[in-house]
């Protein structure tokens, strides 16, 4: 089971840029997946973008493409999610997910282990 410890959430104006942070800790022989989703008010969980530690091979949900970058810091097991041009649509609690099994990389389902959560507003 590994923890996962998200920081960097903030309230910014439309047009801004935030730097999300993951912090992993404990012991997992597999991820196949380390992700962020995001949660509005009132809305379900949706994936935002993932990563495939193994192979690097990066996923974006269309409206955050061009706008967000995921990346991996292998030294200090952090994945990272870059956020620019920001609009208010983005506003949420931005969660940091870790799958140990295969399966769609946009479905809450694949994943096992979740972090509590870092509230990201963007107001217009």
């Amino acid at each position: 089971q590994l923890q996962l410890v998200e920081s960097g959430g903030d309230s910014v104006q439309a047009g801004g840029s935030l730097r999300l942070s993951c912090a992993v800790s404990g012991f997992s022989r597999v991820r196949v997946w380390m992700a962020w989703f995001r949660q509005a008010p009132g809305k379900e969980r949706e994936a935002v973008a993932a990563i495939a530690p193994r192979y690097g091979a990066k996923y974006y949900r269309e409206s955050v493409k061009g706008r967000f970058t995921i990346s991996q810091d292998t030294v200090k097991d952090t994945v990272h999610l870059q956020m620019n041009k920001l609009e208010p649509e983005d506003t949420g609690i931005y969660y940091c997910a870790a799958a140990r099994d295969n399966g769609p990389w946009s479905l809450a389902r694949t994943y096992q282990d979740w972090g509590q959560g870092t509230q990201v507003t963007v107001s217009a």
